[in-house]
């Protein structure tokens, strides 16, 4: 098995979905999807990717040796179920078990849910995992002429395939669920966490009138924080509303398995809900940006959109 190219199904096809599908059609894979509930512009993007698009779950099933699950956290339970119940119970049902690779933003006790649901059925293999990093990007002089982000997983089993263990540039971690999605969750607290920060630091000294200010002084004394802090805002307007639930998941994570108090990252989860429903900023789409391209823009939309939500409650 470890020489063959298994046929791959992502759910769903959005930007991190279109990228690691591109990667894998370049490397010679077959790559799938369902994308009957998503939008015109999202369907022919993943077609124009050489992505297939098939009318049902269950399709996508029966076609897929393994389903990569890339959702929005809000959604990985639900769509874990949709792919139980497309997979029958009996245990000569399937040629070879299908491989299904949970990698969204989730807590470790969120896992635990899906790998419970999943494990009963023995045509299905739960791993656990995470993705860190940006969607994959070509790129002639990176090895294998892409760009790629890192994925962890963790679970009893690991991913048969050598092949695309490489090309996926998947690290398995532990032998047990729960310390894959775990990692996620610390790291993208201290990326996603920070850019929450710099965004309410702008949009503050913007309303007290020291927003230049600010920014010469980060520029001379934390250069390399105010770069990292400029494309972090810049790049967070049309993904806000997946990291709602994900700063939630990282409470979870850091008060189940840490002992804090999942306050801190229920607050960080209020600034990207108010970034995804009370601005515009909620509008965008990747690839079809009309306002935020600039940290400017970001902090004018934000005033503009919480001055409004302010007079409308008042």
């Amino acid at each position: 098995m470890t020489g063959e190219r298994p046929v791959i199904g992502i759910l769903s096809i959005g930007d991190m979905g279109v990228g690691i599908g591109q990667l894998l059609i370049s490397h010679g894979y077959e790559v799938a999807t369902y994308a009957e509930d998503r939008s015109e512009h999202t369907r022919e993007r993943a077609k124009s990717s050489g992505i297939q698009l098939l009318p049902s779950i269950p399709g996508l099933v029966s076609a897929s040796d393994c389903i990569l699950s890339i959702v929005p956290p809000r959604d990985a339970l639900a769509t874990a179920k949709r792919v139980a119940e497309a997979v029958p119970s009996e245990g000569n049902a399937r040629e070879n078990a299908l491989y299904y690779l949970d990698l969204n933003a989730i807590a470790p006790s969120h896992a635990f849910q899906i790998e419970s649901l999943l494990t009963g059925n023995p045509n299905i293999v739960f791993i656990d995992g995470g993705i860190i990093g940006g969607p994959p990007q070509p790129k002639p002089d990176a090895p294998r002429g892409w760009t790629c982000p890192s994925i962890v997983v963790s679970g009893p089993t690991k991913l048969p395939y050598t092949h695309l263990t490489e090309v996926l540039n998947i690290d398995h971690i532990a032998d047990t669920i729960g310390p894959a999605s775990g990692l996620k969750m610390c790291f993208a607290s201290t990326t996603k966490g920070f850019i929450a920060i710099a965004i309410q630091s702008l949009v503050t000294a913007e309303a007290m009138g020291v927003y230049p200010k600010l920014r010469e002084y980060l520029s001379k004394h934390n250069n390399g924080g105010l770069a990292i802090a400029d494309r972090g805002v810049v790049g967070m307007p049309p993904k806000a509303y997946r990291w709602v639930n994900e700063m939630q998941q990282i409470g979870r994570t850091m008060e189940e398995e840490g002992g804090f108090s999942s306050g801190l990252f229920d607050g960080v989860a209020e600034v990207y809900r108010v970034v995804a429903e009370d601005t515009a900023l909620g509008q965008e789409q990747p690839g079809r940006r009309q306002r935020g391209t600039t940290v400017d823009d970001v902090v004018a939309v934000m005033r503009e959109g919480m001055k409004a939500t302010k007079e409308k409650l008042e």
